[in-house]
């Protein structure tokens, strides 16, 4: 990578910016200035001229700052270029040429590349010095015919030592002095074996209880990350969070378990257990609050299948459906996984318009914390996750 790299780079994040300008009006023509549904639009845009993707780690990384110091992956410069009009990342160089450079065919093979090819050579063995290493064992064939030969004229026979069944005094006395000796090392492998069973106590005479949980009124799995709070006496709570569709295990030695469970689509629900006679698997039920998930499956209702007449009547019907159930006053924030730009605040109608324009995001849309009070939502906590996180 050469400093021109960077150069090029800037200019290409100029042709890309402009691209974009040309059928869109963001919130600011600066592309460093974008920031969530600019980018969502951004992407959407690119996936359906570029046929490809960048996440929005990315976008922050090389985006964000200007003029950047590391220069991306090949193939996202190669996406950037065709999206700017240009058929390769080689090609958009070629175009845009410094006075006195030069472009070279093996642009695509690195400074470092070949620094590490020339250490490859370097480093290889001598052919000619192992075919003289292979060739050595040939000479000793005269060695190999002498060993044929034997003498057993005069052979040394080798007695096996048989042990005697009746031993004598001194032997008895030996014992006895080498359990003398080690006498401290005994010891030490008692304590030692003493210790382990202590610090191991509860592991050995512990036993593990399994808790699965599932909707009450659908009877299916719940759809939503569990937090489970296990409250023990004279103790701060232990949180444990437990992904859609897995179960709960937890070991103790304990007699009872106190456990406190919510989720974002869920009512909050408190559970005492005598473990005495409790069984070692357990299914739980959660009533679902039926306000909360309305609010949810209508933020990433999806409208694109439908018709191009039907699918304005279908927004409207969306967002009328949004503004009963949303406080005027929510507080809402979407939490992005970056250091550059963490979480941001929506007022209600923002937060509308993001869910109810017709992109394939939404369907990453994930709901991390939803309150309600008097029948209104007065509080979300989401996220929507990129590409890249959502194929891990």
């Amino acid at each position: 990578m050469t400093d021109l790299d960077l150069l090029h780079f800037e200019q290409l994040k100029k042709d890309v910016q402009a691209q974009y300008l040309k059928e869109y009006t963001p919130s600011s023509d600066d592309i460093s200035k974008w920031k969530g549904i600019d980018i969502i639009y951004f992407q959407e845009d690119l996936r359906k001229k570029a046929k490809g993707n960048i996440s929005e780690k990315s976008f922050y990384t090389y985006f964000k700052t200007s003029p950047v110091t590391k220069l991306p992956r090949i193939d996202m410069l190669n996406l950037l270029s065709i999206y700017a009009g240009y058929d390769s990342w080689y090609e958009f160089k070629k175009q845009h040429l410094f006075a006195g450079e030069l472009l070279r065919d093996d642009e695509d093979l690195t400074e470092e590349n070949l620094e590490e090819l020339e250490n490859a050579v370097q480093n290889s063995p001598d052919l000619s010095v192992i075919e003289n290493t292979l060739q050595k064992p040939a000479n000793n064939g005269t060695q190999k015919a002498d060993l044929q030969k034997s003498n057993t004229e005069n052979q040394i026979v080798n007695k096996q030592n048989i042990p005697d069944p009746y031993p004598k005094q001194g032997e008895s006395a030996q014992g006895k002095s080498f359990i003398r000796k080690n006498i401290w090392a005994i010891v030490t492998t008692v304590l030692i074996i003493i210790t382990g069973i202590l610090g191991f106590k509860d592991e050995i005479f512990s036993k593990t209880y399994t808790y699965c949980f599932t909707d009450a009124d659908r009877g299916v799995g719940v759809i939503n990350t569990l937090e489970i709070k296990v409250i023990k006496e004279n103790e701060s709570p232990i949180l444990y969070k437990i992904k859609p569709g897995e179960c709960f295990r937890y070991s103790t030695k304990d007699k009872s378990l106190k456990m406190q469970i919510s989720a974002p689509f869920y009512e909050y629900l408190e559970v005492n257990r005598s473990l005495e006679n409790a069984p070692e698997e357990e299914m739980i039920e959660l009533k679902p609050d039926d306000y909360k998930m309305a609010a949810y499956y209508f933020s990433i209702k999806d409208v694109t299948g439908a018709p191009k007449e039907e699918q304005l009547s279908l927004i409207k019907q969306k967002r009328n459906q949004l503004e009963n159930l949303i406080s005027n006053n929510a507080v809402i924030y979407q939490v992005y996984d970056n250091n550059t730009y963490g979480i941001e605040r929506l007022d209600k109608q923002k937060y509308i318009t993001l869910v109810t324009t017709p992109t394939t995001s939404l369907k990453n849309l994930s709901v991390i914390e939803m309150k309600k009070d008097k029948g209104k939502i007065v509080s979300i906590k989401f996220k929507i996750a990129s590409t890249d996180e959502k194929n891990k």
